[in-house]
């Protein structure tokens, strides 16, 4: 029975009809290649055999093989078609038809059939060809086994080949298989040139490996006959810019000029921001001057650069003349320059030349974009401008047909803010929302702050919430403005388990975390765990600044005595953070409040003599002192301070008698400086008649009689 079907299934395959019909349309396949009629055709025929004799070296497909190449793909009918048109396979046959518009597995299955061709074998120009289109279609996985199939074979591969093979293994983000690649073909192949080293540097740069770009700065050099160029002193420079490595970019930038190389203007621009980084003004300034000197012109980077940097250094009218003498000089400025000139002017107080530069934009070419009003809105609120005129300059922003970024709400809401309009700060956080933007952690933050200092604590918790749930976690600085409001209305346990959820959360404490909770703790009366915590954050890799030094001061000197504050004091002047102002007045006021005036008055002899002012709070802790030592009765206090206690001092709740003057002057003022109160009804009583206090000239008498006791 299956013998019978066997036999079957062979006569069927076998029939006479079925056998003409695939002859049939064999006949019709060849018959597409076969000239039509020798008649009409031979014309044709000798004029394109005339053509090729002109130019042997043009040679085009015939459209009847690229045909069958897009109707049946590779397979038997392309390659009848080959033998019929008598084409032969030979590497430039193989590239061009690698350059027809066909599918690329096509492409493939033509090149993996050509490769299989008796006398034929790829070379370099057929792989790189194929790895062109592999490229092109995406395909890395098969571009990647194309490649290590070309170094097994044995087709040679030249420096440009393996520059080519580099720069397309870094456009495809595979920088590992590129090094290995490099050292296979460095090793067997052939040498790397000086500009194969480039191609592989400036792929390694690319994609942020820095510190191997050293590495191979060091194997060129070590080679003896491949000697770096102007290009790559230009990216070596670059990346120890990028890696603060500035003592190693700078010796570069030495070694090039004694090599007799040229520095580029990007060069210089990159020395220029180096330097400025540094705290090197001079050097900047003396680098730009050399760049002239040796006729390279500045470029609109280099001027970026340059009054970025002296802007930062606080050098804000010469950037502003270098600017205009840019102008004068004829180097166009791009919006980026313009946008720092107006940064820097706004931060200066400089409100009206940054907008008269806004206004010149249009002349200038520069067309404002969305970090330029950004720029004005921000300076405008450090400036103090009123609030209409702000939204004012939004609603131009929008107008202009600009659109209001994530960074442009995120400014806003942190102004109004601080300008106490919180409800229309939160209006403006819907709208970010209704827009489609990303939960701002920088705009949640400004808002939480400001709903904890007006002790809307419920609220501020919601909207923290809120970032947790639309983001799945909050930044560490969102967590730390959180803790500290928790921690300053008493509610310490939540700030601990706010600290201990960020750490389980991976979000690691930063110093802004741990000094919210360590001055909660103090406020709490904590102030050995507070200390505690302080020696855990150095363990922990997260270095104490002088705010965390004064906070536990602060808890000694309030909650312990002034022997454990003086012992801490004295450890923090033979430390790298010195006692500052603040330090300064938290022991002062623990030796006053102690009754140690001697040694108060000794402390402010000393921190004279290091320079430090005296402020509000050093004059409040001088009165509390003289008074109580009798120096100074209320009458001649009220004289000076021009006030009657009957009358404002008790109708603002600040003392109910006059034996308790200093408590009208002192408490009151540390409470609103600690709680961060700006709206306490008694701030501007306080503020007021201590900064009388301070411009008196009697009252800087009394201080001169306190440090005699010093003496």
């Amino acid at each position: 029975m299956l013998a019978g079907l066997i036999i079957s299934k062979r006569a069927i395959s076998t029939s006479s009809y079925l056998y003409e019909r695939i002859k049939q349309t064999e006949n019709e396949i060849v018959q597409m290649f076969c000239l039509t009629s020798p008649r009409d055709e031979s014309q044709n025929f000798l004029s394109r055999r005339s053509a090729m004799r002109k130019n042997s070296s043009t040679r085009t497909l015939d459209e009847r093989f690229i045909r069958i190449l897009k109707i049946f793909k590779w397979g038997p009918d392309a390659e009848k078609a080959l033998e019929v048109l008598k084409m032969k396979i030979d590497h430039r046959l193989v590239c061009e038809v690698l350059q027809i518009d066909v599918e690329i597995y096509v492409k493939m299955q033509f090149f993996r059939w050509a490769g299989k061709r008796r006398n034929f074998e790829h070379d370099s120009t057929t792989y790189m060809t194929l790895l062109r289109c592999l490229e092109e279609a995406s395909l890395f996985s098969e571009m990647w086994r194309a490649i290590q199939e070309m170094v097994r074979s044995s087709c040679l591969i030249g420096p440009a080949e393996l520059s080519e093979i580099l720069r397309i293994l870094g456009r495809a983000k595979m920088v590992n298989k590129a090094l290995s690649i490099f050292y296979q073909i460095k090793s067997r192949k052939c040498k790397p040139t000086v500009s194969t080293y480039n191609s592989i540097i400036f792929m390694l740069m690319k994609e942020g490996h820095l510190a191997k770009v050293h590495e191979l700065y060091n194997e060129m050099c070590s080679e003896g006959n491949c000697f770096p160029d102007t290009v790559t002193y230009s990216a070596l420079i670059s990346a120890f810019g990028k890696l603060g490595r500035d003592d190693s970019a700078i010796r570069l930038f030495e070694e090039m000029k004694e090599n007799g190389f040229h520095p580029t203007a990007k060069i210089y621009t990159t020395l220029l921001g180096i330097y400025f980084k540094l705290g090197e003004v001079e050097k900047a300034i003396g680098l730009v001057q050399e760049m002239k000197d040796k006729d390279c012109t500045p470029t609109v980077y280099t001027y970026t650069e340059l009054i970025k940097g002296l802007g930062k250094a606080g050098r804000v009218e010469e950037a502003y003349s270098i600017f205009l003498n840019m102008l004068s000089d004829g180097c166009k400025p791009d919006v980026v320059l313009i946008n720092n000139v107006i940064n820097l002017l706004g931060r200066a107080g400089h409100l009206a030349d940054a907008i008269k530069l806004f206004e010149e934009m249009e002349s200038l070419k520069c067309i404002p974009n969305a970090v330029t009003y950004n720029t004005i809105i921000k300076s405008l609120f450090e400036g103090k401008a009123p609030v209409p005129e702000v939204i004012s300059w939004f609603e131009r922003m929008k107008t202009s047909g600009i659109s209001p970024s994530s960074f442009t709400y995120s400014i806003l809401i942190d102004g109004f803010c601080k300008t106490n309009r919180v409800e229309k700060a939160l209006l403006l956080l819907e709208e970010m929302d209704e827009k489609g933007f990303p939960p701002c952690p920088s705009a949640y933050c400004s808002l939480i702050n400001s709903l904890g200092r007006a002790k809307r604590y419920e609220a501020a918790h919601e909207l923290f919430q809120e970032l947790k749930e639309n983001c799945g976690s909050s930044s560490a600085r969102v967590y730390a403005v959180m803790i500290k409001h928790f921690g300053k209305c008493g509610r310490l346990s939540e700030a601990v388990d706010l600290f201990n959820e960020m750490k389980s959360l991976g979000c690691s404490p930063d110093i802004y975390a741990y000094n919210a909770l360590m001055s909660g703790m103090v406020r709490s009366g904590m102030v050995d765990e507070a200390h505690s915590l302080l020696r855990t954050m150095e363990e922990n890799g997260c270095f104490p600044d002088l705010n965390s030094y004064n906070i536990i001061l602060n808890g000694l000197a309030k909650n312990v005595g002034p022997e454990r504050a003086v012992e801490m004091f004295t450890k923090m002047k033979f430390s790298k953070l010195k006692p500052d102002a603040v330090s300064y007045n938290t022991v002062l006021g623990c030796l006053s409040r102690a009754g140690m005036f001697e040694e108060a008055a000794k402390l402010m002899k000393e921190m004279h003599s290091n320079g430090f002012e005296y402020d509000l709070i050093t004059y409040s802790s001088i009165l509390e002192a003289v008074v109580t030592l009798g120096l100074i009765t209320v009458d001649p206090l009220v004289e000076a301070l021009d006030l009657s206690p009957h009358a404002q001092w008790r109708s603002h709740g600040c003392y109910k008698n006059e034996e308790v003057n200093l408590c009208c002057l002192k408490v009151p003022y540390h409470y609103a400086l600690w709680e961060n109160q700006e709206n306490n009804r008694q701030w501007d009583l306080i503020r007021s008649c201590l900064a009388k206090l301070k411009s008196n000239s009697w009252c800087k008498e009394m201080a001169k009689s306190f440090m005699e006791l010093a003496t």
